[in-house]
């Protein structure tokens, strides 16, 4: 089944390459992805669908499609365009860093340290926290995190084990602790957003930003947790990050409803109309083959996990792919992108295409992917 999942996914890539040109995918309306000149947050994930792409198959044209988007990526940083936000781990690490880890090119590593030195341009040292959103001093965004920073981190500490500088590795576990604290409450569910003052670093309040409301928990945030701790654990080892991020994933997967895939909220009521959220489901898989790399044989959670993932993934293909449309843009449908906002609320999200396929070419080859080496 992953095999078949794979194969019609990557011929998608290959139309999707033609069709799209020099642009990326963002998120579809009407199952036509918008595509941008490289100016959004998502847009490594389109990179990373290339990468996966080449390293399974070993075919050129995704290769040289990838290169080419790491040339875009280098030409976004030289004239700064829409850097002022804290997802570029989610730009470099699928596009130049994908490159540095597969090919070695050293021009690509130089390319992803400078993106970790965009990265910490958001430490804020009063605070003690990344800042998300917005400028330094922000009204609004000034002294928020979100648990999709999680995300975002190994780029921090890929390039202390690059460079030896113990400023990326700090900066990382702080917010990572810090995130730990606030983000993740004491029944394993997760704020999307936090609030701190911006000239003390006092704690003010949880909130969310695309949830439900500001105490219930959005499953895409939930899955990012799930995935980011883990990855924080492979980088520093502290047993603390895998226990939280085993919490995390006990709590989203006790929670699959009928056929596998989730709601775009936990505690979104229940009927007829309510949104999905195929990505959160994918993102969550692809966290959980993660968390499995770090256990024992005989972890009390291993087998929880593995049959998790083969639910939640059965769940995406039998019912959610697109396998059988060959004209179709995405590869899963019924993602949701903000339904509180109205954007984009059952579509194709191309973050979900990416983890989609990254979860089935680990499950398949063991390919795990670019947040490390």
């Amino acid at each position: 089944m992953w095999k078949q999942a794979i194969e019609d996914a990557l011929a998608k890539t290959k139309t999707n390459i033609e069709r799209f040109g020099d642009l990326f995918p963002h998120v579809s309306e009407n199952d036509v992805y918008h595509l941008n000149p490289n100016n959004d947050w998502t847009d490594g994930f389109w990179s990373g669908i290339l990468w996966l792409g080449y390293q399974y198959s070993g075919d050129e044209a995704f290769r040289q499609a990838a290169v080419k988007t790491v040339a875009s990526f280098k030409e976004r940083i030289e004239k700064n365009v829409a850097l002022d936000h804290h997802d570029i781990g989610f730009l470099y690490s699928l596009s130049s860093k994908a490159q540095w880890i597969i090919e070695k090119d050293e021009s690509a590593k130089q390319l992803t340290l400078q993106a970790a030195d965009v990265l910490m341009k958001r430490w804020r040292p009063k605070g003690q926290y990344i800042q998300a959103w917005g400028a330094e001093g922000n009204e609004e965004n000034g002294g928020r995190i979100i648990i999709d920073c999680m995300l975002n981190l190994p780029l921090l500490y890929w390039a202390y084990e690059q460079t030896g500088d113990a400023k990326y590795k700090e900066v990382a576990v702080i917010h990572a602790d810090l995130s730990r604290r606030y983000l993740v409450r004491g029944d394993d569910s997760s704020y999307h957003t936090f609030y701190f003052d911006q000239e003390t670093g006092e704690p003010l309040r949880g909130g969310t930003h695309q949830g439900y409301q500001d105490g219930s928990t959005w499953t895409r945030g939930q899955a990012w947790g799930i995935y980011g701790f883990a990855l924080s654990y492979h980088y520093t080892k502290n047993p603390l990050y895998l226990e939280t991020a085993k919490r995390l994933a006990r709590y989203f997967f006790d929670r699959l409803p009928e056929d596998d895939v989730v709601y775009w909220d936990f505690n979104a009521p229940v009927n007829a109309e309510t949104k999905r959220d195929s990505s959160a489901s994918a993102i969550a898989s692809a966290g959980a083959l993660e968390i499995l790399e770090h256990l024992a044989a005989d972890d009390p959670d291993r087998a929880y996990l593995q049959e998790a993932i083969q639910r939640s993934m059965t769940g995406l293909v039998k019912s959610y792919a697109t396998i059988g449309k060959p004209d179709a843009q995405g590869f899963i449908e019924r993602g949701s992108y903000s339904v509180r906002g109205g954007n984009a609320p059952d579509d194709y999200m191309i973050w979900g295409d990416y983890y989609y396929l990254e979860a089935l070419v680990r499950l398949d080859k063991g390919i795990k992917g670019y947040w490390y080496e």
